[in-house]
């Protein structure tokens, strides 16, 4: 989808989730604390940094030499929903607005994790970082780095108007009934790549 597309589906979505937003927010600064926003710099097009925005979902607790807890031990069960529901990426919106991301496309990655890629880190860069993408609603979590690599890729490669517009009906569906890993997909996107390769 176009940039106009999707700015302006983001200003939509934000519109209409406002007042979530402004509810989550505050649960946030109740539960979690300040800053109720989560910043961090991130590879976007081209691989150029930018600072994606997220809600918080861990707290800052350190052990006893001051060290930061492992994040499983820093992450409460509010900050799981947020993280399993996906509503602390709804800030996130705003980078579509900006021009740093956009609703569909690769999840954005630390800048040192894309520049280790090498040539595959280029050409994931190739389209601007998304919300969603095609290894969320093919498997997320229970996928391997190099699966969702494979996907991402796959992505890159296959990329329509159709893809990006089934890849949004699917991320509600998975969200209602959880995670599950899209074999043939996948396969799909593990042959596209050993034949590139060639």
């Amino acid at each position: 989808m176009g940039r106009g597309v999707n700015c302006v589906l983001a200003f939509a979505a934000l519109a209409a989730m406002a007042l979530p937003m402004a509810l989550i927010g505050l649960l946030v600064l109740l539960f979690l604390g300040r800053p109720v926003l989560f910043r961090q710099a991130r590879a976007g097009l081209g691989g150029r940094p930018f600072d994606l925005v997220k809600f918080r979902t861990m707290h800052d607790a350190c052990d006893a030499s001051g060290q930061a807890l492992p994040d499983h031990a820093r992450t409460p069960a509010m900050g799981r929903l947020l993280r399993r529901s996906r509503l602390d990426e709804l800030p996130e919106l705003w980078n579509i607005l900006r021009g740093d991301m956009a609703l569909v496309g690769p999840r954005p990655l630390l800048p040192d994790t894309i520049a280790a890629l090498g040539t595959a880190g280029l050409l994931r860069s190739s389209v601007r970082p998304g919300i969603t993408g095609l290894a969320q609603v093919s498997g997320n979590t229970l996928l391997a780095i190099e699966e969702k690599l494979a996907l991402d890729l796959h992505y890159v490669r296959e990329w329509s108007v159709a893809l990006d517009l089934w890849i949004m009906v699917q991320t509600p569906l998975m969200m209602i009934r959880g995670e599950r890993i899209d074999s043939g997909l996948l396969e799909k996107a593990h042959a596209g790549g050993h034949r590139r390769q060639r």
